[in-house]
């Protein structure tokens, strides 16, 4: 069994990655973002604090945040997971 905790916003996320994400970025967090985990909708996402677990509600939004993320440098961030749900 895991356990996941937390709901991390847009703007914790972006601490924890020590990064500065751009505005078109953070505004299509915040339009997408699905405070609710349980069920988590295509194409939204909900990121837990423990662990660090951005969590999509289907493969193709993952890719997507996977390549945004991926577009800025992370080396200073803490490990970070994407991950989504499959039914």
């Amino acid at each position: 069994m895991s356990i996941m905790l937390g709901n991390q916003t847009p703007e914790q996320i972006e601490k924890r990655l020590k990064v500065s994400l751009s505005d078109e970025h953070k505004e299509k967090l915040r339009s997408t973002w699905q405070q609710k985990a349980e069920h988590i909708a295509d194409g939204k996402w909900h990121c837990f604090d423990i662990p660090f677990m951005f969590v999509c509600g289907d493969i193709e939004t993952a890719k997507k945040w996977r390549d945004i993320f991926m577009s800025y440098d992370l080396s200073k961030a803490e490990l970070f997971q994407i991950s989504w749900r499959s039914d």
